[in-house]
């Protein structure tokens, strides 16, 4: 039995999130949970809130063991990119992609 949360549109590039999600991958939720907290990058706030989310939906909807959760699964992709348009000299105009990210988390229970 697996559980699942899903975080979409977080405005921070998936190449960021990459780096914190791949710290967490095959650890225990509380291992997982104490990296993230003394993890200085943005990208471990929104994972933070995502993990505590699938816990939750572990334990109530699942009625798995706290105690006993790992983090099976975790990826960043790539969500919609806002274009937006930085005004340069000589009348130019130089693009500015403002990427966003679709964060995935999965927890097992271990045997």
């Amino acid at each position: 039995m697996e559980a699942r949360a899903h975080a979409r549109h977080i405005r921070i590039s998936p190449r960021k999130v990459q780096i914190v999600v791949d710290l967490i991958r095959d650890k225990d939720v509380k291992t997982a949970a104490a990296i993230l907290m003394h993890t200085r990058k943005a990208a471990s706030e929104p994972v933070m809130k995502l993990l505590k989310s699938v816990i939750a939906n572990a334990e109530n909807n699942f009625n798995m063991n706290v105690d006993n959760l790992y983090v099976s699964e975790v990826f960043a992709c790539p969500g919609p990119t806002q274009k937006r348009i930085m005004p340069r000299a000589q009348g130019r105009a130089f693009r500015i992609l403002k990427r966003s990210s679709h964060i995935t988390i999965a927890v097992k229970e271990k045997e």
